[in-house]
């Protein structure tokens, strides 16, 4: 039993949105083996987990990127505006370094391969549920042989384009509220942009993201100058 089973918590909600039913069965009969994991729903496409994301709360999505209708970056982003603090897990086969650095750049917090063993899986649960960004080994390979823009030239982890609207919003003054008001979302939604916006800059106060904004030129034109 995990650690998270000993200590009497609740376990890790996931929803799985895989077009392979084969594999989404796979992976959620994997899952199950966990007393500390649930699998709230398994799913075929990115519209069922859109329309499901808010009444579901999955703490985790694991999401296929080629699916009929929607891809998985548009239905990432979709994801993260409507429930910020659901962590999403990309799981393909597609180990392309574009495909890598897309789908991190549209807020995803994994990147997995559909060839790892099982305990793979279970490592990037418990990797993004601690709010750290997880590449398995073949991804990361992947990465070291092409140029990557996984960061900034200062090293910093980009900002996802809402990231950079509510940063702009937030370095005019504007209270969560009004920020919410503005971009018609929950002020939940501007706290977890909030949160994650001081956590990738390293900044701890508002005072310092106003100042990061003057410095950056945020505040000019579109907002998006220098991130």
């Amino acid at each position: 039993m995990s650690e998270n089973a000993c200590r009497g918590r609740e376990p890790v909600t996931i929803a799985i949105v895989d077009d392979h039913p084969m594999v989404a069965e796979g992976i959620e009969a994997i899952l199950e083996t966990y007393e500390d994991i649930r699998v709230v729903a398994t799913l075929c496409n990115g519209e069922a987990i859109i329309d499901r994301i808010e009444s579901l709360a999955p703490d985790v999505v694991l999401l296929d990127l080629n699916m009929p209708g929607m891809n998985g970056l548009t239905v990432t982003e979709i994801l993260l505006e409507r429930r910020p603090e659901t962590r999403i897990l990309v799981l393909t086969m597609h180990d392309n370094a574009e495909y890598v650095n897309t789908a991190l750049s549209h807020g995803a917090m994994g990147y997995i391969l559909k060839d790892v063993p099982t305990e793979e899986i279970r490592r990037a649960i418990d990797t993004v549920m601690a709010g750290e960004r997880y590449l398995c080994p073949g991804t990361r390979a992947v990465l070291e042989a092409a140029p990557s823009r996984l960061t900034t030239k200062d090293g910093r982890e980009p900002l996802t384009s809402r990231e950079q609207t509510v940063l702009l919003q937030l370095a005019q003054g504007k209270s969560n509220k009004q920020v919410a008001g503005e971009l018609d979302i929950s002020v939940r939604t501007v706290e977890t942009h909030r949160k994650n916006i001081k956590r990738k800059l390293g900044i701890s106060s508002t005072a310092g993201l106003t100042r990061y904004a003057l410095e950056h030129g945020v505040l000019q034109g579109t907002g998006r100058g220098g991130l």
